[in-house]
């Protein structure tokens, strides 16, 4: 792919503060849901992030 091309969201791509009104309840669920699992997923790589920094400090002192 070149990057002079749009890049394309994929189907059912959440954007931030689209308009919801047309959604049906069972979509609105749905797309808490995937929220959900985008927070626990960065909040996992959030932690993973920390421990590899708190590890590489622990060194630095030590040294």
């Amino acid at each position: 792919m070149f990057q002079d091309e749009p890049q394309r969201e994929p189907a059912g791509a959440i954007r931030p503060g689209e308009d919801l009104s047309l959604l049906a309840v069972a979509e609105l669920e749905a797309r808490i849901e995937t929220l959900r699992a985008e927070i626990a997923r960065a909040e996992a790589m959030i932690a993973h992030k920390r421990d590899k920094l708190s590890a590489a400090e622990a060194v630095f002192r030590r040294g």
